[in-house]
């Protein structure tokens, strides 16, 4: 019996050392396949870069949380557009039954594009996908002529002309054929974010996704 302690111990500590150690592999692996999407897409491959908080701030998922930061990050001119791609992190905490506070770790990846044009804050999201958010900033919801598009997809613009300028028909026909898009666009940013981190082998498909709903903005909106 007095072994079992020390074995207990043994134990935990072996299953801690080989988490850590699979935690490191997993994250160089994933360093690895974004060094290798850099030079597929040519971009540039930054390990972390802090200025994104400073450059990009303003945007809704890049002000939740605590101890922020952007890693793995692609950046540079992609199909004649700056563009920047990486995987993202904050904390949020909470207290458990027993009075205890825990740390919870959040991590999801993000798109960028900037244009030439400010526009105003526009959030395009899935119906029950960050409902919570749109709830805290009081932006109404907008409603289309599709029912199938409102139904499917939760719009919020305090600029309505604007959100029924950049929901038109193609627009809405191009969503409802990419469900699980979340867009948010602001100032010179038109943005995608995921609530996980994407597999490298899917980001090229999500570059092309924001390319598309960029070049479907209707051209009267970038004329003086």
């Amino acid at each position: 019996m007095a072994a079992f302690p020390i074995i207990l111990f043994l134990f935990l500590g072996t299953l801690v050392v080989g988490v850590l150690i699979w935690g490191y592999l997993a994250a160089k692996k994933r360093r690895e396949a974004f060094q290798a999407l850099a030079r597929q897409l040519g971009l540039r491959y930054v390990e972390r870069d802090d200025f994104i908080l400073t450059r990009y701030g303003f945007l809704n998922r890049l002000r939740q949380g605590e101890n922020r930061y952007a890693f793995n990050v692609l950046q540079g001119q992609y199909e004649g557009h700056p563009v920047k791609i990486f995987d993202y992190h904050y904390e949020t905490r909470s207290t458990g039954a027993k009075g205890q506070r825990r740390t919870h770790h959040h991590y999801f990846s993000f798109f960028i594009l900037e244009h030439d044009r400010e526009f105003p804050e526009l959030l395009i999201y899935p119906e029950g996908i960050l409902s919570k958010l749109g709830q805290l900033l009081g932006f109404e919801d907008i409603d289309f002529e599709s029912v199938e598009f409102s139904r499917a997809f939760v719009v919020k613009c305090k600029d309505k002309k604007f959100a029924y300028d950049v929901c038109h028909a193609r627009m809405m026909e191009y969503l409802l054929a990419h469900r699980d898009l979340s867009i948010e666009i602001d100032g010179k940013c038109v943005a995608l974010s995921f609530s996980y981190c994407l597999d490298p082998v899917e980001i090229p498909v999500r570059l092309k996704q924001l390319v598309e709903i960029r070049d479907l903005f209707p051209a009267y909106l970038y004329r003086s």
